[in-house]
């Protein structure tokens, strides 16, 4: 067993988390918010009909809309709740319960690497200290040649930046680009959040 991810530890201890958190953004869509940025930026990187992995999909709020936008699209999730949402409020993506630190498609029936892999949500700030360099391992071993990862969380929640990057090297990935938001803005020593564009290290 591999450790508790800080999400997993949050649902056990409030049951109701998870409902809360999916009905949250339901009613942010049903107000008009714009909640689909992470998702216009990996689709500007993406030829149709691309592989995407959804890496901590959470409600499928990313993956649904590259899946609208004509890609293939798996999900994954450790939260059971997240992914039974995900499966009703966005037919269509393959939505798998699974923890990242232990993901391996291939033994679920998902052979084919993945031409982006995308992680926004902070979900890197969710996942375990211990899992964290086999969380991104696991990552790099499902894209493709010339495939890229996209990974952004924000500042402030136990997982530093250079930390981060220093994981990622670790674990077979070079950095391509890094930005302080979704919309492209550049990042610098004061950003409170990061988008790391990471392609596999040769």
């Amino acid at each position: 067993m591999v450790e508790r991810s800080a999400w997993v530890r949050i649902t056990e201890q409030d049951p109701g988390h998870s409902a809360a958190y999916v009905q949250r953004f339901r009613d942010l869509a049903a107000q008009g918010f714009d909640l689909a940025g992470e998702a216009r930026t990996v689709d500007a990187m993406l030829a149709r009909g691309s592989r995407v992995l959804d890496a901590g999909c959470g409600p499928g709020r990313t993956g649904g809309w590259l899946a609208r936008a004509g890609h293939d699209v798996v999900g994954v999730d450790v939260d059971p709740v997240l992914i039974a949402a995900a499966e009703e409020d966005h037919p269509g993506p393959r939505w798998l319960v699974g923890d990242l630190a232990e993901l391996d498609l291939p033994a679920r029936g998902v052979p084919d690497p993945f031409d982006v892999i995308v992680s926004a949500g902070n979900v890197m700030a969710f996942v375990a200290p211990s899992t964290r360099r086999p969380v991104l391992a696991r990552l790099r071993a499902h894209v493709a040649d010339g495939g890229r990862a996209v990974i952004g969380f924000g500042a402030g929640r136990g997982y530093a930046f250079d930390d981060f990057r220093d994981d990622a090297r670790a674990a077979g990935w070079a950095e391509d680009l890094l930005l302080s938001t979704w919309d492209l803005r550049p990042f610098t020593g004061g950003s409170e959040f990061l988008v790391a564009v990471l392609r596999p290290a040769p």
